[in-house]
């Protein structure tokens, strides 16, 4: 990430929605800089372009502000957006309902149907922090993404630990059709591999659906 590339490279314009708190300026940040930058809440939006490495795809990042009064006008960003990334606070299980409605009202959007979601499970540093498993059942992910490709990424805005990997696993979800995603799944978790099998306990909520 944040390489440049000889070769013009497209814009995809993807979303980072999320609770205030979730982490998702601290995120974005720490993956362009590769430091921790102290942030405050945002109010209204930052806007953040990534040059994907190996990859003709940039992505143009739009962080909304979570509060409660801002997210009312999520919407009016959801127009021509290629991606949506939704950050959680995996620690702060009093907020996990609140998280789950409010992901399950923006995809109920007709202007996001079919467009690829990566749940990034942030705060894994932090004790008590859920599991992928259990915020894919908390946050009812496999029936909210029927009809489009999914991903949910274990990681920590604090240490960096995979944040490149959710933002590849994005712009692969961008470039691959549906059906292929849920294939090369499906090889990946029966290949007789340590790593797979890691693959699929951790991330037992895949595009399955």
């Amino acid at each position: 990430m944040g390489t440049h590339s000889s070769k013009p490279q497209k814009q995809a314009h993807v979303l980072m929605l999320g609770l205030d708190g979730s982490g998702k300026t601290t995120l974005l940040y720490k993956l362009k800089f590769n430091e921790s930058v102290w942030t405050v809440q945002t109010v209204g939006f930052n806007v953040e372009s990534l040059d994907t490495d190996r990859s003709s795809l940039a992505l143009t990042l739009w962080d909304i502000g979570g509060q409660r009064k801002m997210r009312p006008y999520w919407k009016h960003f959801y127009p021509d957006a290629a991606g949506v990334l939704f950050v959680v606070d995996s620690s702060d299980q009093k907020r996990l309902e609140e998280a789950r409605k409010e992901l399950h009202r923006a995809l109920r959007y007709e202007s996001l149907r079919g467009i690829p979601l990566v749940v990034l499970a942030n705060k894994q540093e932090l004790a008590g922090a859920q599991s992928a498993g259990a915020l894919c059942e908390k946050l009812e992910l496999r029936g909210v993404c029927e009809g489009r490709a999914w991903f949910i990424q274990p990681c920590s805005a604090a240490t960096g630990m995979g944040l490149q990997e959710g933002f590849r696993k994005m712009v692969y979800l961008m470039k691959t059709p549906l059906r292929q995603t849920k294939e090369d799944i499906k090889v990946k978790i029966q290949l007789n591999c340590p790593s797979f099998i890691r693959l699929k306990k951790a991330l037992a909520c895949g595009p399955t659906s």
